[in-house]
């Protein structure tokens, strides 16, 4: 009787934090929206970001396929990780075809900042 029981806690448990899941909400990261503004006309600069040769997103022109679709990127990655990203690709894969941003100066730290700003957007 013993195992039943034991089962039956646990199950009963399992549901209870699923639905607890469940009903708690989705918190949105807060986005600057000047910065963010900032950020998309860099990131479609052909002379600065270029993002759109290989990124896919919302309002893309002829966007690439090379990297991932940037659209819902802020629900994969952090605020941090998205910076980071785009400031050297390399560092979280040698391999990666992404040019580093900021390692190579081709973007300010600021600039990083609003690109970043604007991904969150997506």
């Amino acid at each position: 009787m013993r195992k039943p029981a034991k089962f039956l806690t646990t199950a009963s448990a399992i549901f209870m934090l699923l639905g607890a899941a469940a009903l708690t909400p989705t918190v949105a990261m807060a986005v600057d929206a000047e910065l963010a503004a900032e950020g998309k006309k860099i990131a479609t600069d052909r002379k600065k970001g270029n993002c759109f040769t290989c990124h896919a997103y919302t309002g893309a022109h002829l966007a690439g396929n090379i990297g991932p679709a940037l659209n819902g990127v802020s629900k994969r990655k952090s605020r941090k990780e998205i910076y980071d990203q785009i400031w050297d690709a390399t560092k979280a894969n040698p391999n990666s075809s992404m040019p580093p941003f900021g390692k190579y100066e081709v973007l300010s730290a600021k600039e990083v900042d609003a690109v970043t700003e604007w991904v969150l957007t997506l």
